[in-house]
């Protein structure tokens, strides 16, 4: 017998997230269950917005991604992340996902953390579930590992665990706690030759890679405790290692992945002269050649303008702790 329901929709924003302490690596690539534990601070003007409305007429999933209709893997990945939530609903109703990003996708700067978290708030609001941060995370983690951490609001840990219930984020503190800014130089907008998920994949084959994640633990109490102390220094370090060990490893995995370009490696060297000089701004890097430039609000529009005269920065996003992922009244489908 069919289904019979109302219309349903909902609509969800959530931000991008910067990790000052990386995942990269799983022990449970089906669940997305990392190698370590990871620490990041949700981006507030970098974000998704997307809506879900269940329409009992579709014969499959469909998805509008900036006003593009989208098929192929793209698509395939957003139905397998639908069909966690239908089965969490019980309800097995085909959904129209339209979807709208505040920066470019697929270029290192956490789209899919915004995606999935923005797919899965929406979706359980469309489903009529009524689902507490940990259990969204955990849900969002399914479709997206990072995504779990822009569930949350502000400065957030998520917790590595041992099961898809004890793998979630959770937050260190509210966005209003500390005024720190990512100054994000980009460098290139296009999508990255070698996805995350790739990189995921192939972490373990580098040499330095149980290294990193036998010394991470005490990186991500260092970064917590810096957070809760404003302690830009102790945190601007600590991230500092972290994502030079990150990108060894990925340097150092078979075949190698070489994420940055000699623009990036323009705007390291200059934030490392800029520091020496006595500005404190720290950097680190997702997977992708865009460099993100950690300073206080007070040093933000120095560090702006400094990125911008650099030869090769084609533009610079400046982005402070953002709100955890939240249903909103304004829809992308009528």
């Amino acid at each position: 017998m069919r289904e019979t329901k109302p219309e349903a929709k909902a609509t969800a924003v959530a931000c991008a997230n910067i990790a000052f302490i990386k995942y990269w690596g799983r022990v449970d690539s089906a669940l997305n269950i990392p190698a370590n534990g990871s620490v990041s601070m949700n981006l507030d003007s970098l974000t998704t917005t997307t809506t879900v409305l269940l329409d009992e007429a579709l014969p499959g999933d469909a998805l509008v991604i900036n006003d593009v209709p989208t098929e192929g893997r793209a698509l395939e990945r957003v139905s397998r992340h639908l069909d966690a939530i239908r089965d969490v609903a019980g309800k097995r109703w085909r959904a129209r996902v339209v979807s709208r990003n505040s920066f470019p996708m697929g270029a290192g700067m956490a789209s899919s953390a915004a995606a999935y978290a923005a797919l899965t708030v929406a979706a359980a609001g469309a489903f009529g579930l009524s689902l507490d941060t940990a259990q969204l995370s955990a849900l969002a983690r399914l479709g997206s590992g990072s995504a779990c951490r822009s569930i949350p609001a502000g400065f957030v840990e998520w917790q590595q665990g041992h099961d898809h219930a004890s793998s979630v984020a959770y937050s260190i503190a509210p966005p209003e706690h500390w005024a720190l800014c990512d100054c994000i130089a980009v460098v290139a907008a296009g999508e990255k030759a070698v996805s995350s998920l790739q990189g995921h994949t192939m972490a373990h084959t580098s040499p330095l890679y149980p290294l990193r994640v036998r010394t991470t633990g005490p990186r991500v109490r260092d970064c917590r405790e810096a957070i809760l102390a404003r302690d830009m220094v102790r945190l601007g370090e600590v991230t500092e290692v972290d994502n030079f060990m990150l990108h060894a490893i990925a340097m150092t995995s078979e075949p190698p992945i070489y994420y940055w370009s000699d623009e990036t490696r323009r705007v390291l060297d200059a934030v490392l002269t800029w520091r020496e000089q006595g500005l404190p701004v720290y950097l680190t890097l997702d997977a992708g050649p865009n460099v993100h430039c950690l300073c206080e609000q007070a040093h933000a529009e120095q560090v702006t303008q400094r990125l911008k005269a650099l030869p090769g920065v084609l533009d610079v996003l400046v982005a402070r702790p953002g709100a955890g992922a939240h249903l909103i009244d304004e829809h992308l489908i009528e």
